[in-house]
């Protein structure tokens, strides 16, 4: 019933730009948290910016910190990854995910998601 749908992946030179959107669908719920993560060769997924959907307050992973925004658009039932100043360690998966509607706790935390995109690759090249 919960769809996300993830687009705007592709490929780019380094130092080059992307916009990643998120459309949910199905989640009756307000509140939780939205995320976007992302897996790279070698590496389980992890996450790199993540929001309270009412409150939101932007977290952000130490490795993407002023590259990377967040943003979303309730009304649109839609969020946004601009990844900015890309490096090729940022090649790889991106998914976008929601929680049940879950209220407290952190956003950060991997395990509180349990809707999930299909995910789009994104791949910087040198």
């Amino acid at each position: 019933q919960v769809q996300l749908v993830e687009s705007g992946g592709g490929s780019v030179q380094a130092g080059g730009s992307l916009r990643l959107s998120c459309v949910l669908s199905g989640l009756k719920y307000s509140s939780g948290c939205m995320g976007w993560f992302r897996q790279t060769p070698g590496n389980e997924r992890a996450w790199v910016a993540v929001a309270n959907r009412i409150f939101g307050e932007p977290s952000y992973a130490d490795s993407v910190k002023g590259r990377f925004a967040f943003s979303q658009d309730n009304a649109k039932n839609t969020f946004y990854l601009q990844m900015n100043s890309l490096k090729p360690e940022d090649t790889g998966i991106y998914y976008c995910a929601a929680d049940r509607g879950l209220i407290g706790g952190s956003c950060t935390s991997t395990d509180r998601y349990i809707y999930w995109g299909q995910g789009t690759q994104v791949t910087v090249s040198s």
